[in-house]
């Protein structure tokens, strides 16, 4: 039995929660329990744990992409709870609450909501909750603002990971919080700011995590929206994940970062032209070349520059790009969607030899365009502008707000797109059939408008994009 559980559902098992972590490690309180779930995990299974450690207070972290699925569990506690089951006081939080109306169901079930950061407030309000539940109903309400913390004092989390997290999954660091851009389809852009962890306090935590993943094969990612974005700062911070590369001894470490285009200075790339392959991921997002789009997200661009940086990461390091592009932006149509995807297929998979001789064809090149679909994530500026009219943009209304046309992209338009990427991800992203890739696109060619026609083909042929057998979706390749 635990006085307090703190709970998620994350997408896949392999994805600890470092929010939960954070939480646990900045509540001074005994019987603090952490129970995480994997999205297609049975639901029962998450019922059955959380009703066995009979928590006075349970804390879950909601995500657009474990909403519905949260609400989803809460319902079904809510039926337990009825058959004489003490219910515990819910404490809801996470990135998906802040911006929610009041009146949205999730809510329903909540005897608290925490907006905004989280680890200090909980703390305070699971040690009112334990001592008087009547009188913190009163004195907090129900929705809470969260207080930011003082990251010189915040308490890390790492030593929470497990020998299981360590050993099987993925592990999530944070040097900094917030991003300095404001681009209007983000939630970063209600208060864009930037604050950073102590670096020296930062490399010391890191340098424990990292003794204890020895031996071990880890891919450490850190949850920095923009890490290049203090450019002195990210170049000590490579330097020392160097240094743990070079003497990983029977390591095999990978490190990911997500990085803003416009940030890589010569000594940053001078430093990634270092890395050994295999060793360094970078998660960049371009999202749209059309510079009428980017005014009006109010985003930065200058796409010249942007493909640069892309070609010399490509022939001049070793780095795994992973490169985002979002459709349904706007003031972007079909046409201008599909150019901007040419150009970054064009900049990224140029057939010229890398800095270690290997030769980058179709089948090989250690890149992914990431082709993703607008969220209308409800507070942020694009979500605002839609509610006013000042475009139009028609979106899911149930979590993750998947936008299903606009002005620019009519619905027909947007299924095509979304239908293309799929196809993409699994045929190309995920080099399924490598051997098949050279017949299927060409390397440093135009290719938006051929794999539009093969992704229509395959889709009139199976009706669906997804649970294709691997064998079927094959012999299908071989035909076109």
């Amino acid at each position: 039995m635990s006085k307090i559980v703190l709970c998620t559902i994350n997408a896949k098992w392999i994805h600890p929660s470092l929010a939960l972590r954070l939480l646990k490690a900045n509540l001074p309180l005994e019987k603090c329990t952490i129970l995480e779930f994997a999205l297609r995990q049975r639901l029962a299974e998450k019922v059955t744990a959380i009703l066995a450690e009979k928590p006075r207070i349970l804390a879950l972290s909601v995500s657009i992409w474990n909403h519905q699925a949260t609400l989803e569990l809460l319902h079904a506690l809510d039926i337990e709870w009825t058959k004489n089951i003490e219910k515990p006081s819910i404490v809801l939080g996470g990135p998906e609450i802040t911006p929610l109306p009041s009146g949205t169901e999730i809510f329903r079930f909540a005897d608290f909501v925490i907006c905004g950061e989280g680890e200090l407030i909980f703390a305070e309000l699971c040690r009112a909750i334990l001592e008087d539940l009547d009188r913190t109903r009163k004195t907090y309400g129900k929705f809470i603002k969260g207080v930011k913390a003082n990251l010189n004092e915040l308490k890390n989390a790492y030593d929470l990971y497990t020998e299981e997290d360590l050993e099987h999954k993925l592990i999530y660091v944070e040097s900094s919080r917030g991003c300095l851009y404001n681009c209007a389809f983000c939630q970063s852009a209600v208060n864009a700011s930037l604050r950073e962890f102590p670096l020296e306090l930062f490399l010391a935590d890191l340098d424990r995590l990292l003794q204890r993943c020895r031996g071990k094969v880890k891919t450490i990612k850190f949850l920095d929206r923009s890490f290049n974005v203090n450019s002195a700062r990210a170049v000590k911070i490579l330097d020392f994940c160097l240094s743990k590369i070079k003497n990983a001894g029977e390591s095999n470490f990978q490190f990911h970062f997500e990085m803003v285009p416009s940030g890589f200075p010569s000594e940053v790339c001078d430093i990634l032209a270092l890395f050994p392959p295999e060793t360094v991921r970078l998660e960049i997002g371009i999202q749209s070349f059309n510079p009428k789009t980017n005014a009006f997200i109010h985003r930065i661009s200058n796409p010249e520059k942007e493909l640069d940086v892309l070609r010399f990461l490509r022939e001049k390091t070793n780095a795994i790009l992973h490169v985002d592009l979002i459709a349904g932006l706007p003031g972007e149509d079909f046409e201008s969607f599909g150019k901007g995807f040419d150009r970054l297929w064009i900049a990224l998979s140029g057939n010229k030899p890398n800095t270690v001789g290997k030769t980058m064809d179709t089948g090989s090149v250690p890149f992914e365009i990431q082709l993703g679909i607008l969220k209308c994530l409800p507070g942020t500026p694009v979500y605002e502008m839609a509610e006013k009219g000042r475009f139009v943009l028609k979106y899911n209304i149930v979590a993750p707000y998947e936008v299903i046309e606009t002005d620019f992209l009519p619905e027909q338009d947007m299924e095509r797109i979304k239908n293309f990427a799929r196809f993409w991800e699994i045929i190309v992203n995920r080099r399924s059939f490598s051997e098949l890739l050279p017949q299927l696109i060409t390397p440093g060619e135009p290719v938006f408008a051929r794999f539009m026609n093969i992704s229509h083909t395959l889709f009139s042929r199976f009706k669906r994009n997804w649970g294709i057998p691997k064998s079927e979706l094959e012999d299908e390749l071989k035909k076109l």
